[in-house]
């Protein structure tokens, strides 16, 4: 398995690492399949269930659909790495904890089912009837190796597990990114042995042979329009840690950091680079690009009027933004368009948008678009609408091609 390939790599002092793309966009995995030699898609456990979640998608649904997309663009889907992410009672969290983790347990089932072989156990948000405080870290443990012993129930040796819970809740953080702190080794000891006593008091030992890697804060995050870039000396005592261990680190938010930080995450061993939200940014870019060249070039009464579109969906229903943007009504339309966080991606799928997108794209058609509106509105000129939304995306996916070694040959 490529995933075991990288942690050997990186237990041999190589910097390797591997980009894990955190989407449910078709044009974004597009992008990511043609990009990688061995691309890890992952679903959340809010985006991805039995009951559909957001995107209407059971897990079945998900490894069908990327199959699909495999399939129209020639890409062996035997390559392809499928990872649940957040895997955990997160949606059910207003519920007692009986009630949430049997829903739990079931989605996991379905995940290893569908063929998903990465899986991180989040168990770290208190249900309806813990008490009134943080979660103790030997029950979120507990709670986790609870979900792996569904999952080994299948057999299946190719499962790889994550473990560790400093990470975002599903969906991103809410707070500021300069609050931001980079995790103690005490933590990062503290949280491997924790689950390491719990796996095995579920005779989890060859399951626990399996933990790849710990989910860590190397000190990265972004806020609606700021970014806090990695800094390695503050992670050295961190890093440092992991080089005694079995496993490597994976970092969750490290959206828009620079190349540079990427590479030096991977040689300091944060081995698994989680990505979402800056590549559906990237898409965004371009479509609203697209659109506002759309409006300099076609009369009014033809176009697609994609960005107003998008905001009366949004403001419609509010459910995927409202508790993430703060500030006046003016701040508040200012980030549901633009804020970093893009929670604008939650909305592609609606039927009205899909709708002004289909129009859109009609509109510009399949030619290179002109020559002057291109430099304006996209920064690139010879090319057509779709060719730009690709680049747009494509640049992002190869800053972590490059800083993991994974591109295709």
């Amino acid at each position: 398995m490529y995933l075991d390939d990288v942690v050997a790599a990186q237990k041999r002092g190589e910097a390797r690492g591997i980009a894990s793309i955190c989407s449910a966009h078709p044009r974004v995995l597009e992008q990511a399949l043609r990009t990688f030699g061995h691309p890890l898609i992952e679903a959340t456990c809010n985006q991805v269930n039995q009951f559909g979640g957001y995107t209407g998608m059971t897990p079945q649904d998900f490894a069908d659909f990327v199959r699909r997309i495999a399939a129209q663009h020639q890409i062996q889907y035997e390559n392809i790495l499928l990872g649940g992410d957040h895997l955990g009672p997160h949606v059910w969290r207003n519920e007692v904890a009986r009630a949430a983790m049997a829903k739990a347990r079931t989605m996991v089932a379905a995940y290893v089912e569908a063929g998903f072989t990465k899986l991180h156990l989040d168990c770290s948000m208190r249900l309806a009837g813990d008490p009134e405080r943080a979660l103790e870290k030997e029950v979120a443990a507990g709670r986790a190796a609870e979900l792996a012993k569904v999952a080994e129930q299948s057999g299946d040796s190719r499962l790889r597990y994550v473990i560790g819970t400093e990470v975002p809740r599903p969906g991103g953080a809410t707070l500021d990114e300069k609050s931001t702190h980079v995790t103690s080794v005490d933590d990062a000891r503290e949280t491997i042995e924790i689950h390491r006593r719990a796996f095995h008091d579920l005779g989890l030992h060859a399951a626990w042979e399996r933990v790849v890697a710990v989910v860590v804060q190397p000190g990265v995050e972004f806020g609606d329009d700021s970014v806090m870039r990695y800094a390695p000396q503050a992670a050295h005592d961190l890093s440092a840690y992991i080089e005694e261990q079995p496993m490597v680190y994976e970092a969750h938010s490290t959206d828009y950091q620079e190349q540079e930080a990427l590479k030096n995450l991977v040689r300091d061993h944060f081995a698994i680079l989680k990505v979402g939200p800056a590549l559906t940014f990237a898409y965004r870019e371009a479509m609203f690009a697209l659109a506002m060249l759309e409006d300099a070039w076609l009369p009014a009464e033809e176009c697609s009027n994609l960005l107003q579109v998008m905001d009366t969906t949004m403001v419609a229903q509010p459910g995927y933004w409202s508790e993430y943007y703060a500030g006046t009504e003016q701040e508040q339309a200012f980030k549901r368009k633009f804020s970093l966080s893009d929670r604008a991606r939650y909305y592609w799928c609606q039927p009205e948008v899909q709708h002004a997108v289909e129009r859109l794209m009609q509109n510009l058609g399949t030619q290179v678009l002109p020559y002057s509106l291109s430099g304006q509105f996209l920064g690139e000129t010879g090319l057509s609408a779709e060719q730009a939304i690709g680049l747009r995306i494509t640049k992002v996916l190869r800053q972590y091609a490059a800083a993991c070694e994974q591109s295709k040959s």
